[in-house]
Formats: structure tokens, C-alpha cells, sequence
């Protein structure tokens, strides 16, 4: 094949993983809680073929379905965005990576506060929207930085634009991320930065976020991908997942619209490699956030904007839709879930139907190694010849 196209509708999980219990996570539905919204649609994906597949109970069974489709197991000891698109990609990780329930250890917060001039503020697992509304103000009259975790690997940053510049800011992050080593080795370093006024109110800035990742363990498709003189575009958050390795060129993006439409592009665009595309909109803005009726419209616009896009596929191009993890809006918590996420394949010679459950995340690599033939070591199993016409 030519061109494969990629794409993670983050945190869309489609029902409790089997230890799901294990991550405190039992009952969880992303996609249940998701379609009782009345603003629950997906026409198109749902003639695809997306009740075809394992345990998904709220779409028909087509006649005639258009996709291949299969339930992915995660088999990394995690449930966050770093490890989820690493076995995406084909690195099964068996050691999670750490998380500070209780804030970070006090010999971090002093070696950061001292590497970078600047005290912090808050240290504790928070709301992005309420950690800059509660602790804002005092950095408005202090100049400290507002650090901050959550369920996740992650170290937050939060920093007002008119207290300390963006490019401060940046530094600032690849100071901690250089500090988070060995056994505080986090997935991610994200800078957070907000403008706005306590009288106002605060708003993050998303097209200036920035994640510094922790590096893949391992080869991973990417890096295999670009070794065998193949285009890897990243669109979204894709190249600071990878922290840049293995990509060959990087379309920013500021938010799911945004995306779509850049993919909308590519999709038009000659080139011969992999199009990895995440759209983060689902997880950020409503997943995280309890929102089922937003994470509902945004499914809705997605699955209006994939007929635009099908059409585009050459006879020698595959699209696959897959996801990281799940984030149930209707849930007790803010936090990922771990759940079974879909996957559906589309082109013309897709043949369609279930390929049942699938061991682990790590196929898909598998798979699109095999399309794009690129040797890639992986636990993954490719289902690419199952799926041919």
C-alpha cells in the first residue's frame, strides 16, 4: 500500500477492558455514557460496521457494512495517552509509568524551584480549569508556577502569558523534563498556559500547549516508517507523544475541527508513508470534563466529516480508526479509563467485517508495518491479509 492513515479519536472507549476492576475502573462504558446523550449520532460509522463489533450493543448490525472491524485490548500496564499510542505503535510497556496522587516529592519541587528561580504553587492532582481559577490570583501577585498532575504520568505546568512568557515557560518545562529521570520518569511535561483575569476569568491557551514526552523504550512504527525513507506526518498532539521521534514533518493543530480539516488536506496530498493523526478534542474537552452531551456532538462532527474524507482513498491507501484508552463522561471521576477501544478499517480493498477481539493495541502496528512493508519487531499480530479483498 501507499498511504495509510491513522487516526485516535482520544479516550473513545467502547466498554470495561476485562481489568478494569484493577484501575478502579469497573462498569466503565465511554461509549454507553456517550450515547444517552440525546446529541448522540454516528450514522455513517454505524453503517460502517461499528455494531459488528465485540460487546457494542448500541449501533444495528448492518448487512452491509463497509469496514473491517475489531475490539483492541490493551496489554500495558497503563490507561493514559503516552502508553496507549506507544502500543498503538508497538511497544507493550509493562511497567506503568508513575503518578503522584499526593503531588510530587518535596527534593523534586525544591530541585525544580531551584533550576528554575521560581517557586510553585499548588503541587496536587487538579482540574486544569480550576487549578489556574484557584491558584491564578496568587500567581498573578507572586510570579510562582502553578505545577500541577493528575491520574496520569503527566507534570502540569500552568503559567498566565502576562507573568511568565511563553518561551519562559517552554524552558521552564524542559527543565523538569530533564529533572524526571529514573524512578520519576513521567510520560509527560505539558506547559499550560492561560491568559485572563480574576475578574473575567481565566482561559487556557490549547494552541499553545506544548507536551515534552518521555522518549519511546523501543523502535516503534514511526521510527521504522521513517527508516525505510517513508513520510511520517504527525497531526495533533502525535509528535510530542513520540517527542519527536520518527517524524518527518508535524502539523500542528488547535483542536478537532482543525484537525479534520488538515486531514481533510493530507488527504488530497501525494505522498507514500504513514498520516498519524490524534484528535484530542474528545479526551481534553469533554472526557476529562463530564461533558457527554459535548462529547456527543463532537462524535456527531466527526462521523459527518468521514464522508468527505473515504472518497479520498486510492485503491492503494487504508484508513484505520482506533483510540488510546477510554475517559467515561459518566463516570465518578475525571479520570482515563480502561477500556476496549475500537478499531474500523476503510478503503477499497478492505473487506468488511469482525476480526472479533484483538490480544493487543500493538496489532495495528503490526498491521500498517505490513501495508507500508516496513520491518518492525512487535508483539502485535498484523490482520492486514484478513482484511484484504
Amino acid at each position: 500500500m501507499k498511504r495509510v492513515f491513522l487516526i485516535v479519536l482520544d479516550s473513545f472507549g467502547v466498554g470495561e477492558a476485562p481489568d478494569a476492576a484493577a484501575f478502579g475502573d469497573a462498569g466503565a462504558s465511554t461509549l454507553r455514557s456517550v450515547s444517552r446523550s440525546p446529541f448522540f449520532r454516528m450514522d455513517h460509522l454505524a453503517a460502517a460496521g461499528f455494531g459488528l463489533m465485540d460487546g457494542v450493543t448500541v449501533f444495528p448490525k448492518p448487512a452491509h457494512p463497509t469496514a473491517a472491524v475489531a475490539r483492541m485490548r490493551e496489554r500495558s500496564a497503563g490507561k493514559d495517552t503516552t502508553i496507549g499510542h506507544w502500543e498503538i505503535a508497538g511497544l507493550i510497556s509493562p511497567k506503568p509509568l508513575p503518578t503522584y496522587p499526593h503531588g510530587f516529592p518535596a527534593d523534586v519541587i525544591a530541585a525544580f524551584e531551584q533550576a528554575t528561580g521560581r517557586g510553585v504553587l499548588c503541587n496536587r492532582p487538579y482540574s486544569g480549569t480550576d487549578v489556574i481559577r484557584d491558584y491564578g490570583p496568587e500567581q498573578l501577585k507572586t510570579g510562582r508556577l502553578i505545577v500541577y498532575t493528575s491520574a496520569d504520568s503527566v507534570f502540569q505546568i500552568a503559567a498566565h502569558e502576562d507573568v511568565i512568557p511563553l518561551e519562559e515557560l517552554y524552558a521552564d518545562c524542559r527543565i523538569a523534563r530533564k529533572l524526571l529521570t529514573g524512578d520519576h520518569s513521567v510520560g509527560r511535561v505539558i506547559a499550560r498556559p492561560y491568559v485572563g483575569t480574576p475578574e473575567a476569568g481565566f482561559t487556557r491557551v490549547g494552541a499553545h500547549r506544548h507536551d515534552f514526552s518521555l522518549e519511546p523504550p523501543g523502535t516503534t512504527l514511526l521510527d521504522a516508517v521513517r527508516a525505510a525513507g517513508q513520510d511520517v506526518i504527525a497531526v495533533g498532539k502525535i509528535s510530542d507523544i513520540f517527542a519527536g521521534r520518527g517524524v518527518t514533518e508535524s502539523v500542528p493543530i488547535a483542536g478537532n475541527d482543525d484537525g479534520m480539516a488538515r486531514t481533510l488536506a493530507l488527504g488530497s496530498r501525494d505522498f507514500r508513508g504513514l498520516c498519524f493523526v490524534n484528535l484530542v478534542d474528545f479526551d481534553a474537552m469533554y472526557g476529562h470534563r463530564q461533558d457527554a452531551d459535548g462529547y456527543a456532538r463532537a462524535l456527531a462532527a466527526f462521523d459527518d466529516w468521514l464522508p468527505s474524507f473515504l472518497p479520498l482513498l486510492g485503491p492503494d491507501d487504508l484508513l484505520i480508526l482506533t483510540a488510546d484508552h477510554g475517559c467515561d463522561p459518566g463516570d465518578d471521576s475525571t479520570d482515563h479509563t480502561r477500556e476496549y477501544t475500537p478499531m474500523l478499517a476503510f478503503g477499497p480493498s478492505v473487506r468488511p467485517g469482525s476480526l472479533g477481539t484483538r490480544d493487543t493495541f500493538a496489532d495495528i502496528a503490526a498491521t500498517v508495518a505490513e501495508a507500508l512493508s516496513v520491518p518492525l519487531a512487535t508483539p502485535g499480530a498484523s490482520f492486514l491479509q484478513a482484511i484484504l479483498a
